[in-house]
């Protein structure tokens, strides 16, 4: 007699590396981690989707204070220049540097927003035990198709490898965007940690309109 193979619903993919998992019931305060990557595939807190929710607004509201305050300021030679992120990307505006401008707000401010607001979008109604909102689905795999064109973390390590040269030549003073900056990168690491895109689509599927 053959093996009975499992139904296609009752299979987890891991998201980092593909390897198949059937899902199964976890007792509270459970995780359940894929066996070839580590990564978590499952959990079953159910205060995961509020601090889920939560870390988004706080990136989110970090977000557009690192777009609205100074950056760095540099002081060289009797010379003062503050610098901020749309100044950064302006930097690029001539001629035919003028894509790459577009490309680099798209990567560090644009894109991460996006993703953040349609993380809200999908998780709002779920935190209330209220229905999801209409295109809830679609926003939630909208913004996981977004993650990986995130790069606010490439931009945060360059802008540090840059100071690292800069030091011995002028004196640089690190603004308080450079500072929200960094913090909605710490919170996207912690919140991509603590996600459970499982439970998040079976919340999304099984909540009644």
């Amino acid at each position: 007699m053959s093996a009975t193979l499992p139904q296609l619903d009752d299979l987890v993919a891991c998201p980092q590396c593909d390897t198949l998992h059937r899902a199964q019931s976890l007792p509270d305060g459970a995780r359940a981690h894929c066996q070839r990557c580590g990564i978590v595939l499952m959990t079953s807190q159910p205060a995961a989707i509020a601090q889920v929710l939560s870390l988004a607004l706080t990136a989110f509201v970090m977000m557009i204070a690192a777009v609205s305050f100074p950056f760095l300021t540099l002081d060289a030679g009797g010379l003062h220049n503050a610098t901020s992120v749309i100044d950064a990307v302006l930097a690029f505006n001539d001629g035919y540097a003028f894509p790459l401008a577009i490309a680099v707000a798209f990567f560090i401010v644009v894109i991460p927003l996006m993703r953040l607001t349609a993380l809200i979008y999908a998780l709002g109604p779920l935190v209330r035990e209220q229905s999801p909102r209409n295109g809830a689905r679609t926003a939630f795999a909208f913004a996981e198709r977004l993650r990986p064109w995130s790069m606010a973390e490439i931009f945060i390590v360059g802008v540090t490898v840059a100071l690292i040269k800069v030091a011995g030549l002028a004196v640089v003073t690190i603004g308080p965007a450079f500072w929200a900056f960094a913090g909605v990168v710490v919170i996207t690491v912690l919140k991509d940690q603590l996600i459970c895109r499982y439970s998040i689509w079976e919340a999304l599927d099984t909540t009644k309109h």
